[in-house]
């Protein structure tokens, strides 16, 4: 997951934030991680990112602010992609 990520903002800094690495584009975190038992959960530090992308809770456990993704089922780079673009949209 971090190097999909790394992948599409290379430009990144890699931070902690709410007790889990966050990566931050221009001051603004655009994408956090946090391992569980079962997932990883994928934060967007914003709810309205999630909801933007109805096909994910067909796929996908979903909170308003979390995805959690299965381990053995890694999040393709595709919908990172999406994802950090529509959180990144969110920032300007």
């Amino acid at each position: 997951m971090r190097n999909r990520i790394l992948e599409v903002v290379p430009n990144a800094t890699e931070i902690i934030k709410y007790k889990m690495p966050t990566f931050v584009v221009d001051g603004e975190p655009v994408a956090g991680l946090l391992s569980n038992k079962k997932h990883i959960g994928y934060y967007p530090y914003s709810g309205s990112v999630i909801s933007q992308f109805s096909e994910l809770a067909e796929k996908f456990v979903t909170t308003k602010g979390a995805l959690h993704i299965p381990l053995d089922k890694p999040l393709p780079k595709s919908i990172v992609r999406k994802l950090i673009r529509a959180r990144l949209a969110l920032a300007k």
